[in-house]
């Protein structure tokens, strides 16, 4: 009969003890598992008060545990963490007899590094060693008494399918870019043939709203499944990033075996070089934020976002067009000044055919736009500018459109289709057009630019944080040149920012540059105490 590695202590009943579970677990990684790296390598894991409690929130659930989000800085041991779990439930008293214990990442190389951690902890340990077996070349752990097997798998590699795991770990959660990961998903369905099974996600934060893990661990934080215990580590915004106060907060193992020198030193060469913050609020201070310096920060686009008027009835409205290319994102993007306040009204387009794949693809929910009418979209494989062109017509009978600025790029097959709509042709073209040429170069960009960032540091500016269009502002990247000259990066940027280049074109025809600032106008200590601008 297979039997399970245990623990040298006695085994306590639920009645005598209500954590006797986590109590057990503990015991058994500190009896069996080695320290794998570092200085203390070889010697007997000792875990810390904060490991012992995330392990408490694991094993001690009333409700039972489905899925366990633990997620901290870099440099915090998470993957030897994990480590010690997967081998919990390889051979110790969590193993449940002839399963599947997988772990997920996102590249090869990343799947390897908790394989290679998880063997070093096997050969170090005396009690391990003779009954796990290490197959390094496949990245598998074999426990040949209970039938149980742990294999590291990446999304590069089609190898989830036929797996039935009772365990997995998802290893750097926060990688994937975009709601979705068809290794995260092949898994996880495949874990619904047992009765308890469990996840461990254990990863740094993921840099957007919108990407896989942030939606994970928003859902985590409503309670709206007790089966998902969340352990969250992270800086408080409001904090001084630089401050021990914050590094704290994010790196539970700070002055342990974390060097609280050299992290102080990483906060200081952050502070003194903007270009490295970005990178570390995510990995030291474990906060939500583009490692790419996005041209917005979070920050100054939530502090834009508000109620918008309904309807633009009755007003000055200026326009931004980026029309795509074929099947890509083609966007509109509205500006009408209300009380002093720039109100912003995008429209969206995308072909219907292929939607699904398209979203897949860019790991961003079109398909779920489109249903809640946050997207439009036209038959066909491509973005049909008859439909572009219908919409603008009846936008130009409803409002009074004083400019809609255009990429020159595509315009030639928009044309036609304008003045089938009805536009005439001195609307189109001339010195009393509506439509105007605008340069997506330097020359044109930089100056609109300069107008949006105006807009947004001043709060002169709202939104009513349209996903399509937050996505967009959460993608989009500039690029500068040697005169300092920016402009909207699509080649720098991750993902799509058709509405960001729409936004800044309707900012740079709006005449928003000859507005006054308000009274109490922004100061450059208020601009970098709020993020700042790329």
């Amino acid at each position: 009969m297979a039997k399970k590695l245990t623990s040298r202590g006695k085994r306590k009943s639920p009645k005598q003890a209500k954590d006797w579970r986590s109590a057990r677990n503990i015991e058994w990684i500190q009896d069996h598992c080695r320290i794998p790296e570092g200085k203390d390598v070889g010697k007997k894991v000792r875990l810390r008060p904060w490991q012992q409690d995330d392990i408490r929130k694991i094993y001690d659930n009333p409700h039972g545990t489905r899925t366990a989000i633990i997620s901290f800085a870099k440099k915090n041991a998470k993957t030897s963490l994990a480590a010690f779990l997967l081998l919990l439930h390889l051979c110790g008293p969590e193993a449940v007899p002839n399963t599947q214990l997988p772990s997920t990442a996102q590249s090869k190389d990343q799947a390897a590094v908790l394989f290679k951690l998880a063997a070093k902890i096997v050969r170090l340990s005396p009690t391990l060693d003779p009954v796990l077996i290490v197959r390094d070349t496949i990245k598998e752990i074999l426990c040949p008494d209970l039938g149980t097997l742990y294999k590291a798998l990446s999304a590069e590699a089609s190898t989830a399918h036929g797996q039935s795991p009772i365990f997995a770990v998802h290893d750097e959660l926060g990688q994937v870019k975009g709601p979705v990961s068809e290794l995260y998903n092949a898994i996880e369905n495949a874990m619904g043939a047992h009765d308890h099974p469990m996840s461990i996600i254990i990863s740094t934060q993921a840099p957007t709203d919108g990407d896989l893990l942030s939606i994970l661990i928003d859902d985590a934080k409503t309670g709206r499944d007790p089966r998902v215990v969340l352990s969250l580590y992270t800086a408080d915004e409001s904090l001084d990033p630089f401050s021990d106060e914050a590094i704290k907060q994010a790196n539970p193992a700070f002055g342990d075996f974390l060097n609280a020198q050299e992290v102080r030193a990483q906060a200081q060469n952050a502070k003194a070089l903007p270009s490295q913050e970005s990178l570390y609020r995510n990995y030291t201070l474990n906060q939500r934020v583009d490692v790419n310096s996005p041209f917005v920060s979070k920050q100054i686009w939530n502090s834009c976002r508000g109620e918008v008027a309904k309807d633009f009835e009755g007003l000055d409205v200026f326009a931004g067009l980026d029309l795509s290319e074929t099947s890509d994102l083609t966007a509109l993007v509205l500006l009408a000044n209300i009380g002093g306040k720039w109100n912003v009204k995008p429209t969206f387009w995308l072909p219907e055919h292929g939607l699904a794949e398209k979203s897949r693809r860019d790991r961003v929910p079109y398909d779920m736009w489109a249903k809640q009418d946050f997207l439009a979209t036209t038959p066909g494989k491509s973005v049909e500018y008859e439909f572009v062109a219908a919409h603008l017509f009846d936008l130009h009978e409803k409002l009074i459109l004083k400019k809609i600025a255009f990429d020159r790029w595509n315009f030639r097959h928009l044309k036609p289709w304008l003045q089938r709509a009805g536009f005439r042709d001195e609307e189109i073209e001339g010195d009393d057009a509506i439509f105007e040429e605008f340069g997506q170069g330097f020359q044109s960009m930089s100056p609109a630019l300069r107008t949006l960032e105006s807009l947004l540091l001043n709060e002169q500016l709202v939104h009513d944080g349209h996903p399509v269009l937050t996505m967009c502002a959460a993608n989009a990247t500039i690029q500068s040149d040697p005169a300092g000259n920016r402009k909207l990066s699509k080649f720098k940027s991750h993902g799509r920012i058709d509405g960001m280049v729409a936004l800044a074109m309707a900012a740079g025809v709006s005449g928003a540059n000859m507005m006054p600032p308000p009274p109490e106008h922004i100061t450059e200590a208020q601009i970098l105490a709020r993020g700042g601008f790329a």
